[in-house]
């Protein structure tokens, strides 16, 4: 499947080797913020952001993946634990005719979830230095 090596980089917490799987104008979409981040760098600034805040404590964990190849989309459901909060998310990939990453969407719920980790996300792009979308 498309989404194999992506599950596999997140899984291992080494985000570093995702960098090969997306397209250098690849675009981000996070569940807190309206306007993308585009660019493959801003990208993986925001994917280890999102590790040091998800994978910290070792308790994420993808428990569906489900994919179309024939539209190039693939869906990676998340579940993990953020300040004592359950959290349950989507990853949705989106691939070109290479099979490059062209967009990542997340989704986070419930509510009270999101907000926990909007707000450790915060920290962690004033520590990387990455402004929101503008």
């Amino acid at each position: 499947m498309l989404s194999d090596r992506f599950r596999a980089a997140v899984e291992q917490r080494d985000i570093d080797r995702a960098a090969e799987l997306f397209r250098e104008d690849a675009a981000f979409r996070s569940p807190v913020v309206f306007k993308a981040y585009e660019g493959r760098d801003r990208v993986l600034t925001v994917l280890r952001a999102a590790d040091e805040v998800l994978g910290a404590g070792g308790k994420f964990r993808y428990v569906h993946q489900l994919e179309d190849p024939g539209d190039r989309v693939a869906i990676l459901e998340f579940a993990t634990e953020v300040d004592g909060k359950q959290v349950e998310g989507i990853d949705k990939l989106t691939f070109d005719e290479n099979g490059l990453i062209t967009e990542l969407k997340v989704m986070i719920r419930p509510a009270s979830a999101l907000q926990a980790v909007g707000a450790r996300m915060a920290a962690e792009f004033e520590k990387a230095g990455l402004e929101p979308p503008g």
